[in-house]
């Protein structure tokens, strides 16, 4: 299959990290998608229907192509967590997430324009944080500034630490691409993994 016919629905560089973990040649685009929430829209449902929807915008216009399109939400006792953005946010969220759990759900989304066929999966990680100090907190955004991340940590550097424990199926999910099963859906289409 030639390289112009894998196409990450992204401009996420964690996602593009991961896609070239698998060692195939692809391409990435911007989806341009409006990743709003619907009123009361489920956190599950968002993410879903955000990983199509990416998918999708980008299948229009590439024929012949396998689109992937991905999306992840924190959830915190039942409220979404955006990327903090800045350092006050990120100290914010780190500080309410001690000593507790958080979801991450991460939806998945592979349309293969060849012959229609959609493929979707939505992966839910429960993290749980172990208690920490806003000393803690500091040294670990001032070592490393996950402004970019939602729940404002990075799980595949320093992140780990603040952590006591990890419930996943699949932990490239936690970083925003759940490999494990992005790689049945490359192989349901054709691509040969290893």
């Amino acid at each position: 299959m030639p390289a112009s016919t894998l196409i990450l629905a992204s401009t996420s560089r964690h996602r593009r990290t991961l896609m070239e973990r698998l060692g195939l040649p692809f391409s990435a685009v911007a989806p341009g998608v409006d990743e709003s929430r619907s009123f009361r829209e489920p956190v599950e449902q968002l993410v879903k229907r955000l990983s199509r929807a990416k998918a999708e915008a980008v299948a229009a216009g590439n024929p012949g192509s396998i689109i992937i399109g991905s999306d992840q939400a924190a959830e915190r006792e039942g409220e979404i967590l955006g990327k903090p953005g800045d350092h006050a946010t990120a100290a914010a969220q780190l500080k309410a997430a001690s000593g507790k759990y958080m979801k991450f759900h991460t939806g998945l989304c592979v349309i293969d324009t060849r012959d229609g066929r959609v493929q979707e999966y939505t992966d839910v990680t429960r993290v749980a944080f172990r208690r920490l100090t806003d000393t803690e907190i500091e040294r670990y955004l001032q070592a490393e500034k996950s402004y970019d991340s939602a729940g404002s940590f990075k799980s595949e550097g320093l992140g780990i630490s603040l952590f006591e424990g990890i419930e996943s199926n699949d932990p490239s999910a936690l970083i925003g691409l759940p490999l494990i099963t992005l790689c049945r859906f490359l192989r349901t289409s054709g691509l040969e993994l290893p």
